[in-house]
């Protein structure tokens, strides 16, 4: 049984998970990745939606992350559940889907098993097979440094920080300490370790006719986590999909390279 408090302009509850609604319009539903929060997405798509007129964002944290509790979600199905859920009882319309990192498995679930809901599709660095660095991925290589920054950070801040960007510059770091390293702390990291179970039961590419609804893939040339080149291979099963491979930028791409991340989600969504 889920109770929903509708209040828009602050944090709210749907069950086990914590949300947050900005805006008016078309419904927007934001799903993060692994280990992070709202927090993050509101950082990266904040500075798009202000630009553009009529959209409701839905910022949610996925059970075990951000504030939301992880109640009895035990895998991907769980998750889709309880997405599902909050889609019908709280968004209740067709609506705009983006997701991030494995957010992205989530989304590309949901449009496997609830097309008639989805309006656009967003595909940010999104993870295609689950698990740690699977799939074609990318050596860590660094293409910006700014040693005097390094050396000023603490031993927990250098390994958080260097652990996946590859721009390590004063400017992306200020970013990372904002809409990253909060989002970290406040995961349940023993439950995403050792119970959250990140595949589904079924595969959410195996689509039973290709999807025609435009979508947005964007991905990372030196992303260490998911790559980029299994991202492509998506356009065969989104046949309306516009793909971005974007130059000096890792899994955080919205932070490295804020400028064509944001110019480029703007531009396609006031196009399609």
């Amino acid at each position: 049984m889920y109770v929903v408090t509708v209040l828009e302009g602050v944090s709210m509850k749907y069950g086990i998970l914590d949300y947050e609604v900005i805006g008016a319009g078309t419904p927007v539903l934001i799903i993060h990745g692994w280990g992070i929060s709202k927090i993050t997405m509101k950082g990266a798509f904040e500075p798009v939606f202000t630009e553009l007129e009529s959209y409701k964002r839905f910022y949610i944290d996925l059970p075990g992350m951000g504030d939301s509790e992880h109640g009895d979600v035990k895998n991907s199905d769980d998750m889709l559940d309880i997405l599902h859920n909050f889609a019908v009882d709280v968004i209740k319309e067709p609506f705009v889907i983006i997701g991030q990192s494995y957010g992205g498995l989530l989304t590309r679930g949901f449009v496997n098993k609830y097309p008639e809901l989805i309006k656009k599709i967003i595909l940010l660095v999104p993870c295609i097979i689950p698990g740690v660095k699977q799939g074609r991925v990318e050596p860590h290589t660094i293409v910006e440094q700014d040693d005097e920054l390094l050396s000023t950070l603490t031993k927990d801040e250098l390994d958080s920080f260097t652990l996946m960007n590859v721009v390590l510059t004063r400017t992306v770091w200020e970013r990372y300490k904002k809409y990253l390293m909060p989002a970290l702390a406040s995961a349940d990291w023993d439950y995403l370790n050792n119970v959250l179970e990140g595949s589904f039961s079924f595969d959410p590419d195996d689509l039973n006719e290709p999807c025609t609804t435009p979508c947005l893939i964007i991905a990372a040339k030196q992303d260490t986590e998911v790559g980029y080149k299994d991202q492509f291979d998506l356009m065969e099963k989104y046949t309306n999909a516009t793909y971005l491979e974007v130059e000096r930028a890792g899994h955080n791409l919205q932070i490295e390279q804020p400028e064509i991340f944001e110019s480029t989600v703007k531009n396609w969504m006031l196009t399609h």
